[in-house]
């Protein structure tokens, strides 16, 4: 009920649906999260997706109220469940685009963050909404939780990373393409359109490539470049089983401009 799912060829576009809690990640939303992830796993002919929000906020973050009452005990379930489903979507096989709307503050922010792409939408004509990115859960008393302190730090850099966790501070869509966090700022209405043509331009290629080269640098970033490099190779070479590789090369040698690839 929290959610929308949409398919456009072969792109998925999820959509959070929670607007009267501006999407805050609720147990609710979280259960309907990862059931949409386990589908999403499942579906061979998807080529990439997209996560949205709806109305003026992307995530808000995790909801404070069910929050409150966590013990030591409940609190480490809350962070463990929220980061395995971060670490499942940024796992998945495809290419991920965060289209953020508005808000993604919080547990908002570490989603966009499991995702390999953060577009982001710029403010309005009057100058007003637009993303808004932050970890404030120290003001809360709390650490970010589902994995912010990892994978910020892994985006924009350490320092910078600590001071906007320190801080809490929220920044606007141009500041977080400045820092790196974010790769591009659209107008609002030419978010959702500017994410499909993104994925468009992923799911053109051919599918098996596209998912080896995100395992070469995804895998690759976590190795000494000696370990990343075999790794490449080895994925390099597995290239040529397929029939991919012989179409796009074949279409390469005969100046052919169409290209069918079939994921195999």
């Amino acid at each position: 009920q929290t959610l929308r799912y949409e398919k456009q060829e072969n792109i998925g576009i999820l959509t959070i649906n929670r607007p009267e809690a501006l999407n805050a990640l609720n147990s609710t939303v979280i259960g309907d999260l990862e059931q949409a992830i386990t589908e999403v796993e499942k579906d061979a002919e998807l080529g990439a997706l997209i996560i949205t929000g709806e109305g003026r906020s992307f995530v808000a973050g995790a909801d404070i109220g069910e929050q409150l009452p966590l013990d030591v005990a409940g609190g480490r379930k809350w962070g463990q469940r929220g980061s395995a489903l971060m670490r499942r979507i940024e796992k998945l096989e495809i290419p991920t685009i965060a289209a953020v709307n508005g808000f993604a503050l919080g547990g908002g922010c570490e989603l966009a963050m499991s995702c390999d792409i953060i577009l982001a939408a710029g403010p309005n004509a009057e100058g007003k909404g637009g993303a808004k990115f932050g970890q404030p859960e120290v003001g809360l008393g709390i650490t970010p939780g589902f994995s912010g302190t990892q994978r910020l730090p892994r985006r924009v850099g350490v320092a910078k990373a600590k001071e906007l966790i320190f801080s809490g501070k929220v920044i606007g869509a141009a500041e977080a393409e400045k820092i790196g966090l974010v790769n591009a700022v659209y107008a609002p209405e030419e978010l959702i359109p500017g994410a499909i043509a993104m994925a468009k331009s992923f799911t053109a290629n051919a599918p098996i490539a596209v998912k080896y080269s995100k395992a070469c640098i995804d895998r690759g970033m976590q190795m000494d470049i000696d370990d990343g490099i075999a790794l490449e190779n080895e994925l390099f070479a597995m290239c040529f089983a397929t029939a991919d590789q012989k179409e796009g090369m074949s279409a390469f040698v005969e100046k052919r401009k169409e290209k069918h690839f079939q994921n195999k």
